[in-house]
């Protein structure tokens, strides 16, 4: 399952927060171990700013953004 989860100060640490439904659906107690997959969300400067040296066209780069942002 996919979801978005803002990363918070806990301590001296930073943790996040899996929402209630995605504990309900895979059945998640205290000490389960899961694997995380993180992919920082990208702005508008980190996407231009690749684009420089790329080769798109202009519907390529709006694809690209609705890909991005889509969620």
């Amino acid at each position: 399952m996919i979801t978005k989860a803002k990363v918070k100060k806990w301590g001296s640490s930073l943790g996040i927060v899996i929402p209630t439904e995605i504990v309900h659906e895979e059945q998640l107690k205290p000490g389960t171990e899961i694997i995380i997959d993180v992919h920082k969300k990208g702005t508008l400067w980190d996407i231009f700013g690749t684009l420089k040296t790329a080769k798109l066209d202009s519907q390529k780069i709006k694809d690209q953004a609705r890909k991005d942002w889509g969620d």
